[in-house]
């Protein structure tokens, strides 16, 4: 398991190598998609109990960070 950001882990062995949270089978993007539906960050906490505060900050922090990236689209063919 790799550590790549304060929390957040990568290991291909769990959740297809998304990245995870603590080693926990929680990835960042489920989180993600959590607070874009509009859950608060208290709402979440009582769906994975086993999640703190910090861990959702942490996907937050994980999720700016890769916006640092450049990406560039591709237009499909049709």
């Amino acid at each position: 398991m790799e550590q790549i950001f304060d929390r957040i882990y990568i290991d291909s062995d769990i959740c297809n190598g998304k990245p995870i949270i603590r080693g926990k089978r929680i990835t960042v993007q489920t989180i993600m998609e959590y607070l874009s539906a509009g859950e608060t960050v208290d709402e979440i906490l009582k769906q994975y109990p086993s999640l703190v505060a910090e861990d959702i900050t942490a996907c937050m922090r994980y999720a700016t960070e890769l916006m640092n990236h450049s990406f560039i689209i591709k237009q499909a063919v049709a």
